[in-house]
């Protein structure tokens, strides 16, 4: 399209995108200073960063399996809820936003303390042999389906939690100053995770508030302004990439500081 209307390119790294947007929606009290952690969530990405700049990030801790929204989707699809126009993700949420915390059901440890990695095929697992185990979903009634619905969103954000513990010590033993949290992506909009991850960073040091920054939702998730704002910098320094660049289905973010060409990745 740009070789046709003869229009400048600037390719722009997609998690890049998601790391950016803060910069983009947030007022200016609240604008994240590098460097910042951010933690990207979606159906295709689970990862936590530490961005030094507008293109350079380092990846503290990654997932070694599927996405955690991914396995949202799935579970919400298990346990048979009907979505909501935003998806079964969405629905999810929505389905057992009234359980409480002493309803929790016992699926077993998926957190992986103190490694840093994301993993959460085990945890699905486990919904699926407690489901195994009482005969299958339509064996529950509504209520045990909700309370399986809420016990496996609260162990997927435990795990997040504490990898985001790991990632803020491991700033505190390099030295390195962080004063903002930064969540994208499109489980981003789960407003349990916001509530979680709230807490999660004020208990982590009381006397060094941490700044937690959610983009607002429609931006959470893949949105062409995104890709627009993380390109603009190349673009307004005159940047611009040939048009017969390749796309990259694979591409660590980390190389973006070295890069001399910044292929677009999907």
């Amino acid at each position: 399209m740009a070789a046709a209307l003869g229009k400048p390119l600037v390719g722009v790294h997609h998690m890049q995108g998601h790391a950016l947007t803060p910069l983009l929606t947030s007022e200016e009290q609240d604008m994240p200073q590098f460097p910042f952690l951010t933690l990207l969530v979606s159906g295709g990405h689970t990862l936590l960063l530490l961005a030094e700049s507008p293109v350079k990030f380092k990846i503290l801790v990654n997932t070694i399996d599927q996405a955690v929204g991914r396995v949202i989707d799935k579970v919400s699809t298990l346990l048979e809820i009907p979505w909501t126009p935003l998806g079964p993700g969405d629905a999810l949420e929505k389905y057992c936003e009234s359980v409480q915390e002493t309803d929790l059901l016992h699926l077993g440890d998926s957190i992986m303390h103190g490694r840093k990695d994301f993993s959460f095929s085990g945890l699905h697992s486990q919904v699926e042999r407690y489901l195994h185990s009482q005969g299958g979903v339509h064996n529950l009634d509504n209520a045990h389906r909700r309370a399986l619905a809420f016990s496996f969103q609260y162990n997927a954000f435990a795990q997040l939690e504490d990898k985001i513990r790991i990632a803020l010590e491991w700033c505190e033993m390099k030295s390195i100053h962080v004063n903002h949290l930064v969540v994208s992506g499109g489980v981003a909009s789960n407003h349990y995770l916001r509530k979680r991850l709230a807490t999660c960073v004020k208990e982590f040091d009381p006397e060094r508030p941490i700044g937690l920054v959610f983009p607002p939702p429609q931006y959470c998730t893949d949105n062409a302004v995104m890709i627009a704002w993380a390109s603009m910098h190349r673009f307004l320094a005159g940047e611009h990439d040939d048009y017969g660049i390749n796309l990259k289905a694979k591409w660590s973010i980390e190389e973006l500081a070295g890069s001399d060409s910044m292929n677009p990745v999907i």
